[in-house]
């Protein structure tokens, strides 16, 4: 019996490691892709904005709830956006069921009054979350063209010039501009979220958009051919992940993306854990989700080649490869034990071992997406090592409660569309403490967090008996994580 659980957990372990080897190589893939691009200076057909008969018409929409922190700083900021005002309507989709309602009404009246064309849209009920409001707004849209901010994007007063100018090729549906991050250095929280966030914003969507892959409308700060989301079946709200669905269902059509890397739209980032998991749950199980809606399809495109199909795979798979690392870090220590008791896998082991180069291979990806916003002076790599084994901790910390997430979704289970609250927080001297949308109960996970970070303790510990200090940088990286989400979700409750 002891050697059939040995070959089990054996094989489980080895699957999941391959799984992610595989995940590493299309990310250094991506990475010669990214290099290549970054060589390259191509310049598509571009709207004249200077000729009054090539403006297109365009409408903004704002889709809103319960943001009561930043609905203010949102309309300021939209309402500095430089456009001729005879082709820009904005639309602010509110679903809100608070006193934000009333105090977001106030202060479009007062837009209106300047002359803007802006409208207050409510709806009788949150049916199909944001899709559903989207889809709402798109009804009665006057617009060609519709840009999309959440309530926490600030985007510049020459977006649109920016970015609605390269839909003169008519071939392209949707621009999407990478996100900035106005409180990154809040805390060790920001920072590795921004971390991880700069590299899908440089090295996925660049990498994957140079070589004509599938990328994702990342569901704000990006503008959409209005022809393009119809003709792709409009928005729906079957996954938590909308934006990734449409994206998909366009490409599958033919519709190209244009990612432009050079355009920030600056973002405020969760600062609390609270607020950082329920975002991780709607992105991992909305990708989950997606991969069963939308894989058979790529696989079986015509339209598309196979390298194209490979990296779609993969991109709908993201998530869960979450999934597979704690698959591996569960199995770790049993692994352990089963090379003292088992001599005869050594060998299975030792080719085992090989698999450490998906790290090596996910650092020098990182360190190249990281340098090209924060530089490649030796201070800045040295921030980096530091910084890419802190997000390696925190993100295996994450993965039972990402797990969870894909699980979820790949078994079709329904869920609501959680909001993660806005904070308003621009600085480091900015607090968090009374926000009213914090999620008051403690999180279930938190128990299964607090005795995986003992688990992995035991892991160092059992070390030294073995003899066996091959996986201990890993097991103290795992209590690291585990105690790092563990604590902080204990003290953001206090």
């Amino acid at each position: 019996m002891g050697l059939v659980i040995a070959y089990i957990i054996i094989a489980i372990y080895s699957i999941a490691l391959l799984l992610i080897f595989f995940y590493s190589l299309a990310q250094l893939n991506l990475l010669v892709n990214y290099l290549g691009h970054k060589k390259r200076n191509q310049e598509a057909p571009k709207f004249n904005l200077l000729d009054p008969r090539e403006i297109p018409f365009v409408t903004i929409q704002l889709p809103i709830y319960n943001e009561e922190y930043v609905v203010e700083r949102l309309l300021e900021n939209i309402a500095k956006i430089e456009y001729p005002k005879s082709k820009l309507e904005i639309q602010v989709l509110d679903d809100s069921t608070d006193d934000s309602v009333n105090e977001t009404a106030t202060r479009i009246n007062a837009l209106q009054e300047t002359g803007l064309d802006i409208q207050h849209i409510r709806r009788k009920n949150r049916e199909g979350f944001k899709a559903g409001a989207l889809k709402e707004g798109l009804k009665i849209a006057k617009g060609d063209f519709i840009a999309i901010f959440d309530a926490d994007f600030l985007p510049s007063s020459d977006w649109l010039k920016k970015t609605v100018v390269y839909f003169k090729d008519e071939e392209i549906g949707v621009v999407q501009t990478r996100w900035g991050h106005i409180n990154r250095d809040y805390s060790t929280l920001t920072r590795i979220q921004a971390f991880a966030l700069d590299a899908h914003f440089t090295l996925e969507q660049v990498g994957r958009n140079a070589k004509g892959h599938f990328i994702n409308f990342n569901g704000t700060a990006g503008i959409w051919r209005k022809e393009c989301i119809l003709d792709a079946g409009n928005w729906e709200g079957d996954t938590l992940t909308e934006d990734l669905d449409l994206s998909y269902r366009a490409q599958l059509k033919n519709w190209k993306f244009k990612y432009l890397e050079d355009v920030e739209t600056p973002a405020e980032l969760p600062v609390v854990i609270s607020a950082a998991r329920s975002q991780q749950f709607r992105w991992n199980k909305g990708g989950a989700e997606n991969f069963r809606k939308s894989v058979w399809s790529v696989i079986s495109a015509k339209n598309i080649s196979l390298k194209t199909k490979f990296h779609g795979v993969m991109h709908l798979l993201n998530s869960s490869m979450f999934l597979c690392v704690f698959l591996v870090s569960i199995l770790s220590i049993p692994t352990m034990y089963i090379k003292e008791i088992f001599p005869q896998f050594d060998w299975v082991f030792a080719i085992l071992s090989f698999f450490v180069i998906s790290t090596v291979i996910l650092f020098i990806c990182y360190w190249f997406t990281y340098k090209s916003i924060q530089g490649s002076s030796f201070d800045n790599f040295v921030d980096y090592i530091k910084l890419f084994f802190t997000f390696f901790s925190v993100a295996l910390g994450f993965s039972l409660h990402n797990s969870m997430a894909v699980l979820e979704g790949h078994m079709g289970k329904r869920s609501e569309f959680v909001r993660t609250p806005k904070f308003n927080i621009n600085s480091i001297t900015d607090s968090w403490k009374g926000n009213k949308y914090l999620a008051k109960k403690l999180s279930p996970n938190m128990i299964l967090e607090f005795a995986l970070m003992v688990y992995f303790l035991f892991g160092m510990y059992s070390a030294i008996p073995l003899n066996d200090f091959g996986l201990f940088p890993f097991h103290f990286m795992l209590f690291l994580g585990f105690g790092f989400v563990f604590f902080k979700s204990l003290t953001a409750k206090a």
